[in-house]
């Protein structure tokens, strides 16, 4: 039976399948629901080098290197690519699904065909000891399905049952998105969190009509993030390392020009953009915008986008590029009609 109809029966045992579905945080389809050998969905360990590392789904992330302060934020693909909404990953032991299998199938809430297909699949009548594979403790896990906890389309995509891998053994070909190098990077990529992007603009407070506005980014801010995802019970790694490559301006009316006229801004040399400085007053800014209206009593709602070029490496010396990012946000900017005087 499908993994996500299982889960469901569980949930009915108790009468509380839709009020706990609709849970936030609530274990649901084939999610950790005993004490496996993940351990709790989610918890947080001091690694040897004084990192911490988040358990989440049968993966270990690292963020020790990730963007950090209140305005990061996680990048969305700049193609129609996204982290896979749920994967498998090894989750029991023989002893730890036998411990949760079988009072669901003793409750009898399930319903007695249901129960006996379980049994032939997970047990032997002729060799008990090869029930839920105990022969082969300590020399494999039994696999299961994790999903994104915010529910990302087609979070209910995988429903295969529980499967068995030999320690040493690559997970079936065709079971998708069971975790790989590969696999653990898409979902490094999607806790990979972000500067804010917000630029400082010279003039500070108001610019002028017709006057060139200089933009730039916090180089210090902007440097690479990276997050690390791995299993170690079975010895797989892949680190997703997001770096930034440029900069997009959008003056938030059709009314203004940017530079360049692309309105993108590389990266020069590590930094975004170039700060004002006195001097500079003649001089065309590298980065910037030219308003060639006043915003009124209002203001112009000046977007800035970063792209984040996204690479990653893993166990086994796999690596290779993963689609773009990108983070964005808006700043109002007044732009004022300059004021002549006459005499």
């Amino acid at each position: 039976m499908p993994a996500v109809t299982r889960a469901f029966r569980t949930f009915a045992a108790v009468g509380a399948v839709v009020f706990l579905l609709a849970l936030p945080g609530v274990a649901h389809a084939d999610d950790d629901l005993g004490s496996g050998t993940q351990g709790e969905d989610k918890g947080a360990n001091l690694n040897d080098d004084g990192t911490l590392s988040v358990s989440a789904g049968g993966v270990r992330f690292d963020h020790s290197k990730n963007g950090k302060g209140g305005k990061v934020g996680a990048l969305t693909s700049s193609t129609s690519w996204s982290p896979p909404p749920c994967w498998y990953a090894p989750k029991y032991s023989p002893e730890e699904l036998q411990a949760y299998l079988e009072p669901i199938w003793e409750a009898g809430s399930t319903g007695h065909e249901w129960d006996n297909e379980q049994r032939k699949k997970y047990t032997n009548p002729d060799d008990p000891e090869k029930d839920f594979n105990k022969h082969k403790s300590g020399k494999g896990y039994w696999w299961g399905s994790y999903v994104d906890k915010s529910f990302p389309p087609g979070w209910d995509s995988c429903t295969r049952d529980y499967f068995w891998v030999d320690q040493g053994d690559p997970p079936p070909a065709d079971v998708e998105n069971a975790v790989t190098p590969e696999v653990l990077a898409e979902l490094a990529y999607s806790e990979i969190r972000v500067p804010g992007t917000e630029v400082t603009l010279a003039p500070a407070q108001a610019t002028k009509v017709n006057l060139p506005t200089w933009s730039w980014l916090d180089g210090a801010e902007f440097q690479p993030v990276s997050v690390t995802a791995s299993v170690p019970e079975i010895g797989i790694y892949a680190t997703a390392t997001a770096e930034p490559v440029a900069l997009k301006i959008q003056p938030g009316t059709p009314d203004a020009e940017t530079y360049p006229a692309s309105g993108v801004c590389e990266i020069d040399n590590g930094r975004i953009g170039e700060p004002y400085a006195k001097g500079k007053a003649n001089r065309t800014p590298p980065c910037g915008v030219k308003y060639l209206r006043s915003s009124g009593d209002g203001t112009f709602p000046l977007q800035a986008t970063v792209t984040w070029e996204v690479r990653w490496t893993g166990s086994g010396g796999a690596g290779e590029r993963l689609p773009d990012g990108e983070f964005g946000a808006t700043q109002d900017v007044v732009v004022q009609e300059i004021q002549s005087v006459n005499r």
